[in-house]
């Protein structure tokens, strides 16, 4: 089973930014599909951006414009980068690839 491992989350101001960083264990990374996910208090978990191996991206509505998923195979490392942060952003931010979970990275945006 792949091991991930996300970071990079915090508090930080409405429109602000911060780049989430997972790193993953083991040479599936370079050969999947990864996904970063959230779950807000009382929330379900959803999909918030997804990368396939070949870097062909889907983002959900709600940050389009303004989140962009990367990779970067040879650190075996999947990014998020998060601008114009909204309150509505706040979750925990999970790694996903195929049946894998990280831990998850709390990102609160409040004033």
């Amino acid at each position: 089973q792949v091991q991930l491992v996300e970071s990079g989350g915090g508090l930080v101001q409405p429109g602000g930014s911060l780049r989430l960083s997972c790193v993953a264990s083991g040479s599936a990374f370079r050969l999947s599909a990864l996904g970063w996910y959230r779950q807000a208090p009382g929330q379900q978990r959803e999909l918030v951006a997804r990368i396939t191996r070949t870097s062909s991206t889907y983002y959900t509505d709600s940050v389009k414009g303004r989140f962009t998923i990367s990779r970067d195979n040879a650190k075996n490392t999947v990014y998020l980068q998060m601008d114009s942060l909204k309150p509505e952003d706040t979750a925990v931010y999970y790694c996903n690839i195929l049946d894998s979970w990280g831990k998850g990275t709390l990102v609160t945006v409040s004033s």
